[in-house]
Order: C-alpha cells, then structure tokens, then sequence
C-alpha cells in the first residue's frame, strides 16, 4: 500500500503564502546569488550608508564608506524571508565597487546596483563582506504602475548657520515630519547643497544622520556647495551618469564632483544637470546641457507621460541670487529648449526662498491672463512651470529682493504687471524663514506640487501648505486625446487538492513475474487551480520514501511512473516517465515533476495522474509495506 502526504501547510492559503515567499526570494536578478559565508572575511566600518535612485522601479543604488579596501557586497532579501531577523543560508548579493576617498575623507567609498525588484515588496539589505556587516536596513518597492508621489527637498546645506548640530536637528526634523505625513512617498529628490563645504565629513555625516536616507531612494543633484571637491560622487552613485569634462565646471573632473544623469520611475522621466557648468567658454557649459536634454528626451520621452528636469540654480527664483549674472545667462538658455521638448515641470534650488513661476513658454509668460497663486494652470503647448524649493533644514534663507527696470522677458528681473511687488515670471514668492519641502503628486493627466511646512510659522502650522498648483498638461490641438486606466488584475491565487476519500492508494499484492515482483495502480488524482494574473509558472513535484513493514524496508528507487494531463487545463503538461530502479535509475526515490505549467499559460484548472508501476526483486521478504509519496507545489 502506498499512503500520499504534502508538505504543504493544510489549505490553499497558506500554501499559497508559502510560495509566493518562495517566488519572491527567487525573484532579484543579482549578479550572483552567494550563500552567507561566501566571502573572505574582513575587518572594516561601514558609515555614510544611502540608498539612491536606480535607472527605474526595479532598481536601487546603495553606496556607502568603508575603512578596508576589500571585496564588499550588498545582500538583499525580501524582508519576509528572514528568519528571526538574520539573512537566511542563501541570499541575493550584488557585487559593489568603488576606489580610495581622497585624503580629507580617509578611508574608500563603495556602491552597488540593486536590480531584478520585484513590485510591492518590503526588501532588507546590509553591506559588507563574510563575518562582517553593517546594521541591516530596509525599503519597500510599491506598484510599478499608476500615481505616485515624490518630495523635492532644497538645500539642506549642513554648516551654513555655523552650527552643524542645529542644521542636522532642522534637517532630521523635516525629514521626519515629511516621511511621517507622507510614508508612501516613492523618491526624495534633492535640490542640490547637501553641505556647506564639498570636502568636510563632518557636515556629511550630520547631512546622511536621518535614516529615511537609508530606506527611501535620495535622487542627488549638485549644488554649488557640494560640486568643489570629490566627496560628493563618493556618496553618490547615480544612474545612467555621463561624466564627461562637458558636464563639469571648467572641465575639472580631477577634483570636482560633476556630471548629468537621467532616469525613469513609472510615468516620469528625471534628468539632473550640474549647473555649475554654465559658462561655454570654460566648459561644455550650458550648450552641453541644452543637448543632453535634447538626446536624453528624444530617446527615452516616449517611454514616460510627464518629463521633470531637476538642477541646483534656479533662474525663476526671487531672492538673493534672482539677478545673479550666471542665472540671467541660464535663464537664456535653457527655456526656449525645455519648451520645445515639451518639459512638464522644472524643480530648482539655491536662492533659499519658495517660488512657482507662471507658465513660461520660450522666456516669456505663455498667458497674460494667468493670474498670480492661481490653484489650476491650464498649461498650452510649449508651457513649463519652475519651482524653487526653499532651505529644508533652516540652515540659511534669504530676503526677497525688489524687481528692477530690466525688462518683463528672458533676463529681466522686472515687476510683474498684476503683481507689481513679484518679479514678472513668478505666480507665486514666499520667504518665512520656515523650514518647508515640496510635495509633488503624479497622477494620470495632472501633477498636484504643493509648498509644504515643516516647521510652524505665522502662515501655518506644520504640514501647512504654502502652496498648492493642480498643472494640466497640454493635449493635441485639432482632436480629442483618449485616456483609459486598465487596473491590476485580482491576483488570484494557486492552489491543489488530492480526490479521493483518504490518501491512500492500494497496490493490492503484487504478481510474481519472471524473476520479479510486480504491482501497478494509479494514485490519486490532484487538482490544480491557477487563477494567478500573473500567469507565473508552477510545478508538482514527487518524492517516495522507503517502503516499511516494521524492521523490514525496501528502497522507493522501485516504484516508477507514468504523468498523465487527466483533464487539461492552467497549462498543465505532463511531467516524463520514469521507470522502475529494478531496470536501472532511482526511481521516485528522488524528487520528480508530476506536472508544470510554463510563464504565460492560461488561467484555469487541471487534474494530474500517474500510473504507477512497482517492480521487486523476487527475494524481497514477506510482508504488507506502506511508504509515504510527499508532494510540493512551487508556484513562481
């Protein structure tokens, strides 16, 4: 007789969860899969740990300090695959690389690129090497389709108050309050000026102190505080980065921080540009700008709904350095290309003051009715609003300044005509020497972006909005645009059951053939259901035990069997024979496919078979043996 068990937990639940954490596991494309112990061990510290923005949804970035110059990793597992809290025998691991600090940082720096993410998943991660890791941290990925939000943040610039304490305690603050009012915000993206000073660790450690930095991706942009030595690029890795002398401040890549990068998360395309690197004559300057913006959007625009440019010196500002010389020749520069490309939205910092601009098309307000703080812009063809977000932590603000007689178009800073106290290209200024952030919120056909405080002022208390602007997208002239939203499917579950009144399948007694014994039956039919939108492959697998009758045991390896599709159905096929070990093999004593089902198979439900054959040699005692044939499902 022959007695069938899973090893399943008891209904389809709970197998189900099993094997979702299975899949999940399974899932992350690293460039090698390692069990703990794989690497050499060293001694090292881990510091400066951040986790930055990938190429898209699927990736992460992790760079960090070390004190050895060693072969280090990040091992990342879905969270749910720890055990007690310790990484399990086999984890993800990706390799990092990275080179010596220069001499003021000490030490080396070290990244590595997190790929094969899956969507809404709570991953943990450490860094280091065998025998020796950093604390382990944790993120979450969220759906990688449909709405989400992000928060730009401006110049945190620890050290400009003069008190690197106070800066860090105001930016650790902001980030609290924004991450707590905003837990499923999906990027941190930075208005450049990390630091007061480029190459000063101190500042650097107060700046990295919150540990949202750790488990939200920080989307970096230089600022002009930060671009003046190395200790930037080794806190930072970014993606796709072009790191050509063009896209640097006079071409110094030596000893400067520098570079433009892009990439693209759900509906948005990111490009951040140095903008420390104007001035053509010294440089690639601005011209270098220009024409990235312009390669990056006609290669990858199609690929995204909404394009959003990121750089540090805002040229639509009303502070300080809203007359600057170098922002008036940006301001010359840049806009008539943004418009023509079609950006959507342009998030800038520096000036230390909270601004939106009007609709700006070619340099010019695109409409002379746009009224100042309107809560809609209906924006037209070529139209690009500017945002300027103001100190995040309240290390620095500045005073707005006076509009001048210089003119209502490209450079100028003159008055705007139904606003005379606002510069001509600003809806909206504001300075309350208040800590605030900015919210943006992506959506299907708008993008919500709202001035937020972080800090209690006379306008407000915190999480009291400055400012909020719905901005509408221009549509095609001439016609009508069509928009559907095709949901997520249910995602169904997969599940299996054995027929039959027990478990039991009776062999009856086996016949004496010619120089063996011999009995054959069936087992019992399984069924499996797979109603999965996923459409992920899965699997029935079989291993036999040995055969019991008290003392006496005979070997699984003699039982062999034939798979068989009873009723098709959620792609099943039929796994192969497998003959009897009494003509060589071993049989079902070592785990074997009753059937699968591939990546993309049809929904639905099958029931499984086998025919089963058991041959014994003659001399096998006397006896009634029972074994036990466990069952596993895998469904990825």
């Amino acid at each position: 007789m022959l007695s069938e068990a899973t090893s399943r937990p008891s209904g389809r639940a709970a197998l189900w969860l099993s094997a979702a954490a299975v899949s999940a596991a399974l899932a992350l494309g690293g460039a090698f899969a390692a069990p703990v112990g794989a690497h050499a061990a060293t001694t090292a510290a881990y510091t400066g740990i951040v986790l930055g923005v990938g190429a898209d949804e699927a990736q992460r970035t992790v760079t960090w300090y070390t004190s050895a110059d060693s072969a280090q990793v990040v091992q990342v597992a879905p969270t749910s695959a720890l055990v007690n809290g310790e990484f399990v025998a086999s984890v993800t691991t990706f390799a990092a690389t990275g080179a010596a600090n220069i001499a003021s940082s000490g030490g080396f720096n070290r990244h590595a690129t997190i790929s094969g993410l899956q969507e809404d998943t709570q991953y943990s991660y450490r860094v280091g090497s065998d025998g020796n890791w950093s604390t382990t941290y944790s993120f979450k990925t969220q759906s990688f389709e449909g709405d989400f939000d992000f928060l730009f943040f401006g110049d945190p610039q620890i050290g400009a108050s003069g008190n690197v304490a106070n800066d860090q305690a105001g930016w650790v603050d902001t980030m609290n309050v924004a991450l707590n009012a905003n837990p499923n915000a999906e990027l941190l993206v930075s208005g450049g000026d990390q630091v007061e000073t480029a190459n000063t660790e101190a500042q650097w450690d107060a700046f990295l102190a919150p540990e949202q930095l750790r488990a939200y991706p920080w989307a970096a942009t230089i600022g002009n505080h930060d671009v003046g030595g190395k200790a930037y690029e080794q806190h930072f890795y970014t993606p796709n980065t072009d790191y050509s002398a063009d896209y640097y401040r006079s071409g110094n890549t030596a000893t400067e921080s520098g570079g433009d990068y892009w990439y693209i998360y759900k509906d948005v395309l990111f490009i951040d540009l140095n903008s420390n690197s104007y001035n053509d004559a010294t440089g690639g300057g601005d011209e270098a700008h220009v024409q990235y913006v312009t390669d990056v959007v006609k290669a990858h625009g199609a690929e995204a709904k909404y394009t959003v440019l990121v750089y540090h010196h805002s040229i639509y500002s009303a502070a300080s350095h809203a007359k600057d010389a170098d922002n008036k020749v940006r301001r010359v520069d840049f806009p008539t290309t943004f418009s023509e490309l079609g950006v959507d939205l342009v998030l800038q910092g520096h000036d230390h003051v909270y601004t939106r601009s009007y609709e700006i098309k070619d340099g010019q307000k695109a409409n002379a009715d746009e009224q100042p703080g309107a809560n809609d812009v209906f924006v037209g063809e070529g139209g690009v609003i500017y945002m300027t977000a103001n100190s995040a932590s309240g290390s620095k603000y500045y005073d707005i300044t006076v509009p001048d007689n210089s003119g209502t178009s490209g450079a100028g800073n003159g008055a705007d005509p139904l606003n005379p106290g606002s510069y001509w290209y600003n809806s909206v200024q504001s300075q309350e020497k208040t800590r605030s952030y900015v919210k943006v919120q992506v959506k299907a056909d708008e993008l919500v972006v709202e001035g937020i405080r972080s800090q209690a002022s006379t306008g407000g208390g915190v999480e009291s909005k400055i400012d909020s602007v719905t901005i509408h997208p221009h549509h095609a002239d001439g016609g009508e645009d069509l928009q559907v939203i095709v949901p997520t499917a249910a995602p169904g579950e997969f599940g299996w059951t054995i027929d039959g009144e027990n478990g039991l399948v009776d062999l009856g007694t086996a016949e004496e053939k010619d120089g063996y014994f011999e009995a054959t039956g069936e087992i019992n039919p399984i069924t499996v259901s797979d109603t999965r939108s996923s459409l992920a492959p899965w699997s029935i697998t079989s291993v036999l035990g040995d055969f019991a009758d008290g003392g006496k045991t005979f070997s699984g390896s003699y039982l062999g069997w034939t798979p068989k599709v009873v009723t098709p159905g959620a792609g099943a096929v039929a796994g192969a024979a497998v003959t009897s070990g009494f003509d060589g093999g071993a049989g079902l004593s070592v785990t074997r496919v009753l059937g699968a089902a591939v990546q993309g198979h049809d929904k639905g439900e099958a029931l499984l078979g086998a025919n089963l054959d058991l041959k014994l040699p003659t001399e096998t005692q006397t006896g009634s043996y029972r074994a036990t044939l466990t069952i596993t499902a895998l469904a990825g």
